[in-house]
């Protein structure tokens, strides 16, 4: 496994690699890499030539720069794990290799920054203006932003994203389809913890008491999905919501029944071919968010 710091050695050593013409599967991470992260290299070395992951905390995703600087930074321990996993290639660059000072200050600013785009019309529309978008305005510029950047640099033929991030998943889709990017994004399911919640570099931040209170996320979620047939959503929701405010040490952020196309909330299941439970809520200073796919 060979680790890069700088984009210009990346770039080119991946010249030889294209060359060869092989096919390059790429796992953007933040790091803290958990077995949910290995799946995604897994499903990418089964497909692909060339493994690619990327370790980098994006500071242009984050409204709250305390939960910047309490995100979990473990690069050592994610290489030994990308190493036993067989990936070929990590890169793992300094803030300032990614992002130029204005793009940072813009930032800082709370100034919404386009240039990624490259003078192409991008406009991610409802998609980014609910559940995640609404809670945390501009975290999905900012995750285009850097992703952007990062598939510019690797140019992959694939690209593998976990479903945990199910809004963020559609944003990639949506800017990959939208700038023309010749890249197929691969979603990858949802691995769990025994207890039923859904491997996060942040759970590393619970103890082990809010590990267990945790576990009524997902609880809630799969009783929607066994209830969905009998029950209009009203009712799901409301009972959810209920299940999810008894435990006292959870902050209930949004739960939302959702097209999983367009991710508007719905008011009629038979009206839509796939629909989605979605769930943000914070234990302590710790905010998780899961879903499940009802159908």
């Amino acid at each position: 496994m060979i680790i890069f710091n700088s984009i210009e050695q990346l770039k080119s050593h991946l010249i030889s690699i294209r060359d060869q013409k092989k096919i390059i599967g790429f796992v953007p991470t933040m790091g803290a890499l958990h077995a949910g992260h290995i799946s995604l290299v897994n499903k990418a070395k089964a497909a692909c030539d060339v493994v690619f992951c990327s370790i980098f905390v994006n500071p242009t995703q984050f409204n709250d720069l305390s939960d910047l600087d309490k995100y979990p930074r473990t690069v050592e321990n994610d290489c030994l794990m990308l190493e036993k996993a067989d990936c070929d290639i990590v890169f793992v660059p300094e803030v300032m290799e990614m992002y130029t000072e204005r793009e940072l200050a813009l930032k800082r600013q709370k100034v919404e920054d386009k240039s990624w785009t490259e003078g192409k019309e991008v406009d991610f529309g409802l998609l980014e203006k609910v559940m995640e978008g609404a809670h945390r305005p501009g975290h999905f510029n900012g995750v285009a932003q850097v992703v952007s950047k990062l598939f510019r640099i690797v140019q992959p033929q694939k690209a593998y994203f976990g479903q945990k991030d199910f809004q963020q998943l559609a944003i990639i889709k949506s800017m990959v389809a939208q700038l023309k990017l010749p890249i197929e994004i691969v979603p990858c399911a949802i691995l769990r913890e025994p207890n039923g919640l859904a491997m996060s570099s942040r759970n590393e931040r619970l103890t082990t008491n809010e590990r267990d209170i945790a576990s009524i996320i997902s609880k809630t979620l799969f009783k929607i999905k066994e209830q969905y047939n009998s029950s209009p959503i009203s009712e799901l929701k409301a009972n959810a919501e209920a299940r999810i405010l008894k435990e006292p040490s959870i902050m209930l952020e949004y739960l939302e029944i959702v097209d999983a196309e367009t991710l508007q909330p719905l008011n009629d299941l038979k009206k839509v071919k796939n629909a989605v439970a979605c769930i943000a809520v914070k234990i302590g200073e710790v905010r998780l968010i899961d879903n499940v796919v009802l159908y």
